[in-house]
């Protein structure tokens, strides 16, 4: 029987995709190329670190949400954003809140304090987002929202991927590793039910899997919001619905890396591992290490060093004041339906990575070859001249 926990859906606006890449593109020409992270693992947060050295035009802040479920925060997005806006001519104060939503006010509070520029926030939910952006604007301090949207709130601009787009290719290729195995089961394991990231990835994925689950091409078991995006509940909720279908699974939709891992580690538990293809996002060096396994189907990409870029210039279009330049960067639309307000958008297209895809990822310098080519994975990495 079906059965879904609920999920509200909300349409994203946007722009048609070659002219809003093509815009994005020409924004961010000139901007200084970002030397990559090495690593993956993510890095222990410093209170009061601010990177200077940028020029004196002043401070942006940078609020981002935790190093918990994903490494990307603190190994990626926090180094990028930095020398983005370091290249710009202004120091960059970023910080961490940990997860937790009253160090998330109180890191924001003392940003409006030291009169940042422009506030850049990386939510732990709508709702703290939402009341950052409006202090802040209280205090005649522009509000960007970074990666995810704050519904209800009064950010005038927004930088992040098609989210809509991550879930209809992780949709579309749970569709084609499934193709030949008719009325296979499906097990959905989605993000946490407060980010609007995780509906809108949901949303993707309905868009393909939906009209297979109505003919009975596939057969949805259960598909389930994991709170908090927490790798462990999300591997024992997996469980749970796994052993209550008689151990039986043929596909898993994972919504990222994090919980696709807990969900290979229960498939192990099982013999199941490398026989049942499960979804991914992030392109996290642990993701990837599973797709070259064959543990992991696919993973999808999203080279964050542009979505850096792209906040960096917008942030320094608003420290200017110059509104038509901001306009001219955001040049998509994203629906904030709890608002009833569009809002102005970055939008960068996600990519699709398969075992053969995996070359691309390094040679985007997101992940190097060094940190992803050890153990077990050595003889994967040569197979597909990942070097």
């Amino acid at each position: 029987m079906r059965t879904k926990t609920p999920f509200t859906q909300h349409d994203s606006a946007r722009t048609r995709r070659g002219a809003l890449f093509a815009g994005c593109a020409l924004a961010l020409t000139g901007l200084l190329t970002l030397t990559a992270c090495g690593s993956n693992s993510s890095n222990t947060d410093t209170p009061g670190t601010s990177s200077g050295g940028g020029g004196g035009k002043g401070t942006v802040g940078v609020i981002l949400p935790e190093t918990a479920t994903s490494a990307r925060w603190e190994s990626f997005d926090k180094p990028m954003l930095q020398e983005a806006l370091r290249a710009e001519g202004f120091d960059a104060d970023v910080q961490n809140a940990q997860g937790d939503v009253q160090k998330f006010s109180t890191l924001a509070d003392g940003m409006i304090a030291k009169g940042v520029k422009v506030l850049v926030i990386a939510s732990i939910n709508s709702e703290v987002g939402s009341a950052v952006a409006a202090k802040a604007k209280k205090s005649g301090i522009p509000t960007i929202d970074y990666d995810r949207l704050n519904l209800g709130g009064s950010s005038d601009y927004y930088v992040s991927f098609d989210n809509v787009k991550v879930g209809e290719l992780q949709g579309q290729a749970l569709a084609t590793a499934l193709k030949d195995k008719p009325a296979a089961s499906v097990i959905e394991i989605e993000g946490a039910p407060t980010d609007n990231n995780a509906t809108l990835f949901h949303q993707g994925q309905q868009k393909v899997l939906q009209p297979l689950y109505d003919a009975g091409t596939l057969k949805l078991v259960r598909s389930q919001a994991i709170d908090g995006w927490d790798n462990q509940k999300g591997g024992n909720t997996f469980e749970q619905i796994l052993t209550g279908n008689g151990g039986k699974v043929d596909g898993v939709v994972a919504a990222n890396d994090g919980l696709a891992g807990a969900v290979i580690t229960v498939l192990k538990k099982n013999g199941l591992n490398g026989k049942v293809p499960v979804t991914g996002q992030d392109a996290t060096a642990d993701g990837l290490k599973a797709v070259l396994r064959g543990d992991q189907y696919m993973t999808v990409f999203k080279p964050i060093r542009e979505e850096a870029q792209a906040a960096a210039k917008l942030a320094v279009a608003l420290a200017k004041g110059d509104k038509s330049a901001a306009d001219a960067l955001a040049t998509a639309v994203s629906q904030d339906p709890k608002g009833k307000r569009d809002v102005k958008s970055v939008l960068l297209p996600p990519q699709t990575i398969l075992r053969a895809d995996v070359k691309q990822v390094t040679d985007a310098g997101f992940v190097k070859a060094g940190d992803l080519c050890t153990g077990d994975v050595k003889s994967a990495c040569t197979e597909l001249g990942i070097a």
